[in-house]
């Protein structure tokens, strides 16, 4: 079976490779970047399934990689930063980041996370789409006036086409329409999906919800993500 390949974007190579002897450690294969053009061309090269960045690098910062990689590549991220504060992680979140990892951190704490990204971000069974709009549906999916939100295969159809819809809100948007008309606290729904906790973070959900919002603008239909002012959100079907 072919090893999983994870990029680490370092300019510390003793804390590089200490994460490499980790991963590798538990059956991974690394390449390690020193500086955010490398890393850059690694992504290229190198093929990763999942990316381990760090903020503060010589040439570019970690955001800047992230935008970069996220124009041409889906491939996970997880950003490294000494920096603990809300709007750092907000704004890796917020250019595509998949998780935060604050150092120091646990080598035990980071090999789970990079597990449970991995898991969340596995390439999803091929169905042509209109298997998914027929009768023929498999697995766990909710179903709606042109929305069919399919967690088995991780697959949105959303009038007619298929949506490109990273994990974290794919499982957000399933978890609140799986539950229509329940409104949710940021808190809650951070409790519920999120692996670990973001102290102070629900600007993270806000986050989610507006992309969620962006990319399901359309024909009028019978549902919404709606703002409950106050308390949070909720999947209104009317």
């Amino acid at each position: 079976m072919e090893k999983q390949r994870i990029l680490i974007v370092d300019d510390d190579a003793n804390i590089a490779e200490l994460i490499s002897l980790y991963l590798v450690k538990e059956c991974f294969a690394t390449e390690i970047a020193e500086n955010g053009h490398d890393a850059i061309q690694k992504v290229e090269s190198f093929a990763p399934h999942l990316i381990l960045l760090d903020i503060m690098l010589p040439d570019m910062d970690g955001y800047e990689v992230c935008a970069e990689v996220r124009k041409r590549h889906d491939t996970p991220i997880i950003m490294l930063s000494a920096k603990g504060e809300t709007l750092d992680k907000v704004l890796g979140f917020k250019i595509g980041a998949d998780d935060y990892i604050v150092k120091p951190f646990d080598s035990n704490e980071m090999v789970a996370r990079v597990r449970a990204v991995l898991k969340r971000s596995a390439p999803p069974i091929e169905i042509k789409t209109q298997d998914a709009l027929g009768t023929d549906h498999q697995g766990e999916y909710v179903e709606y006036d042109e929305l069919l939100v399919n967690l088995t295969n991780y697959i949105v159809i959303f009038e007619g086409k298929q949506i490109e819809m990273p994990p974290k809100e794919l499982e957000l948007l399933y978890f609140i329409a799986k539950r229509p008309n329940q409104v949710f606290t940021r808190d809650q729904l951070l409790d519920q999906l999120w692996d670990y906790e973001y102290a102070g973070d629900s600007r993270t959900v806000d986050v989610h919800i507006k992309r969620l919002r962006e990319k399901l603008i359309g024909e009028e239909h019978n549902w919404s993500i709606t703002t409950v002012w106050g308390k949070g959100y909720k999947f209104e079907v009317r």
